[in-house]
């Protein structure tokens, strides 16, 4: 589907406010609310939107320790394996084959640096995992939605 530039500026608006009404959407981009509507359903039903979530502060619900795990892994392990074997873990919040040294790439949130050496140590006893190497987040610098329509900037969807 081939996104015009209405609805990338729809799609731009609701990445930045998804409670945002359809008329305050319309007001931004110069159409009516009922039209808006009609676009975003559409956007919906050909799965180009696939849903609407709230953005939660991590440290609020007490994971204030944020890091990134490179994994090197035995063999032929296959995505699939890396994937199914992580995804047991609540503290991966995210998790991707990567080009380079390592295999994958794992995003982890902890409520601590102990609870992250005992999140890593449980990784590790993985029985595909050669080796771990970690870095732990100082301080966020940028953090942006997932994604925005092309030539479109945070905090600039008109």
């Amino acid at each position: 589907m081939a996104f015009d530039e209405l609805d990338q500026r729809i799609v731009g608006a609701l990445v930045e406010n998804a409670r945002a009404t359809f008329a305050e959407i319309g007001e931004r981009v110069g159409l009516s609310a009922p039209a808006v509507k009609r676009r975003v359903d559409r956007l919906r039903a050909v799965g180009a939107i696939t849903g609407f979530a709230a953005t939660v502060d991590p440290a609020a619900l007490g994971w204030t320790t944020e890091a990134y795990v490179e994994l090197f892994c035995r063999g032929r392990t296959s995505p699939a394996d890396i994937g199914a074997a992580v995804s047991k873990y609540p503290e991966v919040t995210g998790a991707a084959t990567i080009t380079g040294e390592a295999d994958a790439l794992l995003h982890i949130r902890a409520a601590d640096v102990r609870h992250f050496e005992q999140v890593v140590e449980r990784i590790g006893a993985e029985p595909f995992v050669v080796r771990t190497r970690s870095v732990i987040v100082l301080s966020r610098l940028v953090s942006r939605p997932d994604l925005l329509p092309p030539g479109q900037r945070p905090g600039n969807s008109g």
